[in-house]
């Protein structure tokens, strides 16, 4: 049953969205993997100060108010199951009064030095031995549960802790264990990291597990770079007139994303197209079908983001580079990009 919703209030100005200047391929990932997060997740790969952080605070902020239950630590639905907490979902079960709130949808960050305690939440093993409670103190993936959970450096963030992350990301749920007391809750997050190449790439076996990968680059067209340094600037200045100058196509997009959100489970991928996708990835010796899977979940987001029910070719081709540059095998003799390498073998397949 629903009761009243209180909205929340509103925070600092964030700069908006549709404001960000170039940066294409970083925003398509993010707003797929937001229409569709079992895509699971982005990586963004670039150098220092092209705005991977603004950009991903920007789309969190973008994104409409969500009903959750009131006070819950995880962001609990009223209605869907798979995304309730314990307790939510026993009230919903015997019939009682779900007091709910409106919230936005939560954004949060994982800094380099969390431990696993932090991130995953712990339990009070005194309290439960004394009390018989299950005495469970939530951690970040808590938190983010029907958000966005953002790891800048997650080049330099600790392996076992990129696992943690990816195995929740991909399953939904987080499960926590100490001294023979279990504990799950929900955990179904849009997963995105940023890193510098220089300091070092993240392992295959992790890198794969992102469904996309976006590269951006510093850009070098003095023009483009003096808009980019004015857009912001004039934010800095005064957020309220960018954003007000901005509201229009923010809003528009808004409901774009909301639309998709809606269309996506209808859109048909043709069997032929499939079987193209899955020989693109074999002619790149792509290990596992990981590749397959996220290719074809992507291309139906996209398809959906642009008010389609039908794959088209051009669908996988806008987001099939993405979805599989990261997953080749790396020939240090190889002297052609392997982004390259995708768009080639995609030509010589779908063409």
């Amino acid at each position: 049953m629903v009761t009243d919703i209180k909205p929340q209030k509103t925070e600092r100005p964030i700069f908006p969205f549709t404001a960000i200047i170039g940066q294409e391929e970083m925003k398509l990932a993010l707003i797929l993997n937001v229409i569709d997060p079992r895509i699971g997740g982005v990586m963004i790969m670039g150098d220092r100060g092209t705005g991977k952080s603004t950009t991903i605070r920007a789309v969190a902020d973008l994104l409409p108010e969500i009903q959750v239950v009131a006070g819950d630590p995880f962001n609990s639905s009223p209605t869907d199951f798979e995304l309730m907490g314990e307790e939510a979902k026993v009230a919903v079960m015997q019939n009682k009064d779900i007091p709910l709130e409106a919230r936005k949808v939560p954004m949060i960050d994982l800094p380099l030095g969390a431990t696993e305690d932090r991130v995953c939440g712990t339990i009070d093993i005194e309290k439960a031995l004394t009390d018989g409670v299950k005495a469970f103190e939530p951690g970040l993936l808590a938190k983010a549960n029907r958000g966005i959970l953002y790891v800048d450096e997650v080049n330099l963030l600790d392996d076992h802790l990129v696992d943690i992350l990816l195995d929740s990301a991909a399953s939904g749920w987080n499960t926590v264990e100490r001294e023979g007391i279990s504990i799950k809750h929900p955990a179904r997050f849009v997963l995105v990291g940023s890193g510098n190449p220089e300091e070092g790439e993240l392992r295959p076996q992790l890198l794969d597990r992102f469904g996309m990968h976006a590269e951006i680059r510093t850009v070098r067209d003095p023009e483009l770079r003096v808009q980019v340094v004015e857009q912001r600037s004039n934010f800095d200045q005064d957020p309220e007139a960018c954003l007000s100058e901005n509201a229009e196509q923010q809003q528009e997009l808004r409901d774009n994303i909301v639309a998709a959100q809606e269309l996506v489970s209808s859109v048909k991928l043709d069997y032929s197209l499939r079987v193209k996708i899955s020989q693109v990835c074999g002619e790149l010796d792509v290990d596992g079908l990981r590749g397959d899977i996220v290719t074809n979940r992507a291309a139906k987001a996209y398809a959906a983001y642009n008010k389609r029910t039908e794959v088209t070719v051009d669908d996988i081709e806008a987001v099939i580079t993405s979805c599989l540059r990261h997953r080749l095998r790396k020939d240090p003799l190889e002297s052609i990009d392997s982004g390259d390498k995708v768009n080639k073998v995609f030509e010589e397949i779908f063409r």
